[in-house]
């Protein structure tokens, strides 16, 4: 028996965000959820499911719905610029060791020898 997580609160948010923005988009162009749904490939049901942000959608309906309105090539945008994976790959990075460096022109005093 397979079992879900629910997901997480903020998730829910940016999903129901998602879904009304794809719900306008479609608006925007004029386009019935009947007529939408089926150049998606989708019941009129799934439809409703998705511009309200159902976390069980899956992310092959969200593409489709992101190609019908045009919007298919705003995806590569997603985790482009992995901000703090870099930060982690840097620090895991060999750290150079800190030089010692000699001070010009000092003499130095060895104790043997020396003129008073």
């Amino acid at each position: 028996m397979k079992t879900t997580l629910p997901p997480f609160p903020s998730v829910v948010r940016q999903l129901a965000a998602l879904g009304e923005r794809l719900r306008l988009a479609r608006l925007r162009r004029q386009l019935t959820a009947e007529l939408f749904a089926e150049r998606m490939g989708v019941s009129r049901e799934t439809l409703r499911r998705l511009e309200l942000g159902d976390p069980t959608i899956a992310m092959g309906t969200y593409m489709r719905a992101l190609r019908v309105l045009g919007l298919d090539g705003d995806i590569d945008a997603v985790a482009r610029d992995d901000t703090l994976g870099r930060k982690l790959q840097d620090l895991a990075l060999p750290q150079p060791k800190p030089r010692i460096r000699k001070a010009s022109g000092a003499t130095r005093k060895s104790g043997h020898g020396e003129a008073t």
